[in-house]
């Protein structure tokens, strides 16, 4: 990888798609958009989740006005409290339908804090932030589902009873959408764009019975228009949603903050836990092994000097005790070189004399030509040296066996507060972090790591490549 690519992006010639190949593609994706499950799902779920939250509001406008009417009484703060208990169930609901329509995974909230007797729970219902954030997701649905009324459903309800007009009979459209407003009828059916259209076809249709077949076959053909365009407006509603939802109905930041640092912190646990064993395993198999043999020949050769005398055999076993010792001289220095491995495994050597040298280290090893770039002003702590030691070996080493890449680039610069390292290759990209394999290793073992330390690790690969790994990490932790 050149110089200008680690400093400026990616430069990788690669081969555009022409403007005729770009139209040719947005077209197949307008002709199968209403063909998805995803459109139909989408209005499926607009349509249920707007009867729950129009049921919700009645439901929470009734107690709410209750209790406040009888705020003097006990009574009145029961209601209260029943009222948001009712918006935290909606919220349940909410997020259970965005599942199972959308596929869309809303973390739970924190349970309330159970507590005895009736003031206890009116008192954890009142304070319970979770409900006040469900009743307010279920009041900002309101002008939300207005919205979608007017300006998405509209269009889907235009399309379907212009498709359906050669069965029906009737060619017209609803008026109290966007399409009636653009077209200035009223909130009754009048001669909406469907009428407008087969008026100019030749034919004049008001609300009622179509006039033969040229209006039919113009409603027709705006129907079909419609239905091209109608899945957008409903994504875009939908969409927002979403965004309203995650804000609202989800964990809140601190509660999400903790969950994401104890499961960062069990995964951590884990996986020291696993590097234990394994350097257990390697001490008891391996170094153990060896210092045994070790043992023996030395025990040998012992009882062989201890047995040595004068007569024609003493050169014979004199020479049987120096293959003994030149055996264990041998075992001797494989033990230490595993050692020396093991204590490597553990805390680099290379990051005594700073972290610039050990990732320089790192990339002459690396079989895959590599530049590196290095900027630190100040060294950061010693467990962020690690961390960034050993994300910058899972990186290369990564690039070496799976990328099939010509170069690549290491680059580590410190930003304010943070240290961020950024691995480019030429590879045929396609990496993704998953949880194959020890928890200990590769780019899902690697995000664990990061997050223990509240760092962030984020991979752009798209099929062809290139890759780019980043990895951002506090200085200070």
């Amino acid at each position: 990888m050149s110089q200008a690519h680690a400093e400026g992006g990616p430069r990788y010639a690669r081969a555009g798609a022409g403007p005729a190949e770009r139209a040719r593609r947005l077209a197949w994706v307008v002709l199968r958009e209403p063909f998805r499950r995803r459109s139909w799902a989408e209005l499926a779920y607009f349509l249920a989740s707007s009867a729950l939250a129009g049921a919700g509001a009645l439901a929470l406008g009734a107690l709410g006005l209750a209790g406040l009417a009888l705020t003097a009484a006990f009574v009145g703060v029961l209601l209260l409290a029943g009222g948001l208990r009712v918006a935290r169930g909606l919220g349940r609901w909410q997020r259970v339908l965005a599942r199972q329509v959308l596929g869309e995974e809303i973390g739970e909230p924190e349970p309330p804090a159970p507590r005895p007797r009736l003031v206890g729970w009116a008192r954890v219902a009142l304070t319970d932030r979770a409900a006040w954030r469900s009743a307010g997701y279920v009041v900002a649905k309101l002008p939300l589902t207005v919205l979608g009324t007017w300006f998405a459903l509209s269009i889907w309800l235009e399309a379907l009873v212009d498709l359906a007009s050669p069965l029906t009979g009737h060619a017209g459209h609803v008026g109290f959408g966007v399409l009636g407003s653009l077209s200035g009828s009223g909130p009754h059916v009048v001669g909406g764009p469907a009428a407008r259209l087969a008026a100019d076809a030749g034919a004049r249709v008001v609300g009622g019975p179509a006039a033969g077949f040229p209006a039919g076959a113009g409603a027709l053909a705006v129907g079909l228009l419609l239905l091209l365009v109608a899945p957008w407006p409903m994504r875009l509603v939908v969409h927002l949603d979403r965004r309203l939802m995650h804000a609202l109905l989800g964990p809140d930041a601190t509660t999400s903050r903790l969950r994401s640092l104890e499961r960062s912190r069990s995964r951590t646990l884990d996986a020291a836990t696993e590097t234990l064993q394994r350097i257990e395993r390697n001490l008891h198999d391996g170094t153990q092994a060896q210092l045994v043999a070790l043992a023996m020949r030395l025990g040998q050769a012992k009882e062989k000097l201890d047995g040595l005398g004068g007569g024609p055999t003493a050169a014979g076993d004199l020479d049987a005790v120096r293959r003994l010792v030149d055996e264990a001289h041998r075992g001797a220095k494989e033990a230490i070189v595993d050692l020396r491995d093991l204590a490597r495994g553990i805390h680099p050597p290379a990051l005594d004399t700073g972290l610039g040298n050990a990732l320089s280290t790192l990339a002459a090893r690396s079989p895959v030509p590599t530049e590196v770039s290095v900027s630190l002003p100040s060294r950061p702590t010693p467990a962020i040296e690690a961390i960034c030691y050993f994300c910058a070996a899972e990186l290369l080493a990564n690039v070496a066996q799976h990328a099939q890449a010509s170069r690549a680039s290491l680059s580590c610069a410190q930003h304010g507060p943070w240290v961020r390292i950024v691995v480019r290759d030429d590879g045929r990209g396609g990496a993704t972090a998953h949880g194959a394999g020890s928890s200990s290793s590769g780019l899902a073992g690697l995000a664990d790591r990061v997050g223990a330390v509240d760092g962030n690790l984020s991979i752009a690969s798209p099929a062809g490549g290139p890759t780019v790994v980043t990895v951002d990490l506090p200085a200070r932790a």
